[in-house]
């Protein structure tokens, strides 16, 4: 089973040998491709274009534009319920402790300090790999409580440069 959320109402979905079932209603549609991410569907004789906008594996969260709206579709697997049902949500699992390096390198910008407050995909540090310049961003929201690197420092891979 799985779950979709679309504008705070909730919907159960499950595949069946006939389909889906939607609420435990088998839907019926019919689904054709026009071109890339584009699709025409017909529901209870009904016509609706349909655009895939965005799709964030990350949050599970997937925008389609039908006949112009927007919609967003929140999905949760069954593994995701479970652990719902057993009070361990994915939003503490990706609560930002700290930044690793990814490589060893040489820090040659840092654009953080502590105490600032940064952003999902917020600029931290460019550090400088077999001549290349890597910049490693922030992937979620948090408070930066230490700072462990200063510019023109060494670092090895997996060491810590940024705690939050």
């Amino acid at each position: 089973m799985h779950q979709a959320t679309i504008n705070n109402q909730t919907y159960q979905v499950i595949a069946t040998d006939n389909g889906y079932e939607v609420n435990g209603e088998l839907l019926s549609w019919d689904i054709s491709p026009i071109s890339a991410g584009h699709y025409h569907i017909l529901f209870k004789n009904k016509s609706y274009r349909a655009e895939l906008v965005k799709v964030d594996a990350q949050t599970k969260a997937v925008t389609l534009k039908i006949n112009g709206k927007n919609y967003t579709v929140n999905l949760k697997s069954k593994f995701d319920l479970l652990l719902d049902k057993m009070g361990i949500n994915s939003a503490s699992s990706n609560k930002l402790n700290s930044i690793k390096a990814p490589m060893p390198g040489l820090i040659i910008d840092l654009k953080i300090k502590v105490g600032d407050e940064v952003k999902k995909g917020d600029i931290l540090l460019i550090l400088e790999a077999m001549k290349m310049e890597n910049i490693l961003k922030s992937p979620g929201d948090g408070l930066v409580k230490e700072v462990k690197i200063k510019k023109g420092d060494s670092v090895e891979k997996g060491q810590v440069l940024v705690g939050f």
